[in-house]
């Protein structure tokens, strides 16, 4: 009778295997995770492994995975615990596990505390990812300004070599004794006081010029009334007759004297040769604002037997880079001799 209900009871057993197989799957699921294996030489298929070698899809892979393995583990505790549910309904009471009230409790508990640790475990691993997620870009900033700061050490310290040795090659180059920082303060200092000492001898000098020039111009205006006065003189002393013992002769003599001497002085007149009847040739000096002399040599060349001015030649201006072709050429048309040499003499002042 006993060996009748074992019988009975394993009958059932084999028969709740059965219908509940098909619901579990595990045959088919056995196979699908056999299909997984590598092949018999440890070498995945070609299409495998090339699908395989991007990261997502693993990922992707790995996740269906432990979600496969995790349903897996449930059913098999699930059916672990109806299994044994059912021995010990069907089984002798004699060998039945007793399972009392206190051992419930105590499972209870314990499976409580194991909880409150996964929660806590849980908990923990939220924080140092949200930690991670925090930090990970203050990590990320640190290590580009890191990175930027060891490049810009690297440029330093490249910089310091370079520099290191344009100093040894300077120091090859001009041995001792060295211009010190202190001496070339000193020489600076003395030559900005040489600089401004000359720009006010320059300025004095430019002062100088100016009032000369204002005399020079006045003189040649005096120059010009007394040629036209030794003009009239001429021409007065050529239409009236004087005999040898006129007392009015030699006060004109004395006046057309000073007045050559006076137009050598102011006009500079060096020398006065004529050289033939219709030429006559003038020397001048000028002096530039460093004192240095400059000759100029003025012929005029007259048309024979008239005072009209044919051709004027001047000798001295190439050299202080003066052009008096314009000058020349509207004082003979003009026959304006005495305008010629004041042009010219001006000019020739103004650029020196």
């Amino acid at each position: 009778m006993e060996q009748e209900k074992i019988l009975h009871s394993a009958q059932s057993l084999q028969t709740l295997f059965d219908t509940t197989s098909s619901s579990l799957r595990l045959t088919r699921n056995a196979t699908d995770l056999n299909s997984h294996k590598l092949t018999g030489d440890g070498d995945a298929p070609e299409s495998e492994e090339q699908e395989t070698k991007d990261p997502a899809v693993l990922a992707m892979e790995v996740s269906s995975q432990v979600s496969y393995l995790r349903k897996l583990k449930f059913q098999y505790l699930e059916q672990n615990a109806k299994d044994k549910y059912v021995k010990s309904i069907v089984s002798d009471i004699d060998d039945a596990p007793l399972f009392t009230d206190d051992d419930n409790k105590q499972l209870a508990t314990v499976n409580q505390q194991k909880k409150e640790r996964l929660k806590m475990a849980k908990n923990q691993l939220h924080e140092v990812h949200s930690n991670i997620r925090t930090l990970a870009p203050l990590v990320e900033q640190d290590y580009v300004k890191i990175q930027q700061a060891t490049t810009r050490a690297t440029e330093l310290a490249q910089k310091i070599i370079d520099a290191r040795l344009a100093l040894s090659r300077l120091r090859q180059t001009h041995p001792h004794p060295r211009l010190t920082v202190e001496a070339a303060d000193e020489t600076l200092a003395r030559q900005v006081e040489e600089m401004q000492q000359l720009t006010d001898k320059i300025q004095d000098v430019s002062d100088k010029v100016r009032v000369v020039k204002q005399q020079v111009k006045s003189g040649a205006l005096e120059v010009e009334g007394l040629k036209s006065q030794r003009a009239e003189v001429e021409k007065n002393a050529k239409q009236v007759r004087v005999e040898e013992d006129d007392g009015r002769l030699v006060p004109l003599y004395d006046w057309l004297t000073a007045s050559l001497a006076f137009h050598r002085s102011m006009q500079d007149l060096e020398e006065m040769n004529s050289v033939s009847d219709n030429e006559l040739r003038l020397k001048y000096r000028i002096e530039d604002n460093r004192g240095y002399s400059h000759f100029i040599v003025i012929t005029l060349i007259f048309v024979p037997d008239t005072r009209q001015l044919a051709s004027v030649d001047v000798h001295g201006v190439q050299e202080i880079g003066v052009d008096l072709g314009d000058v020349i050429d509207a004082h003979i048309e003009t026959n304006n001799v005495r305008g010629l040499l004041s042009a010219i003499l001006a000019r020739a002042r103004e650029e020196i």
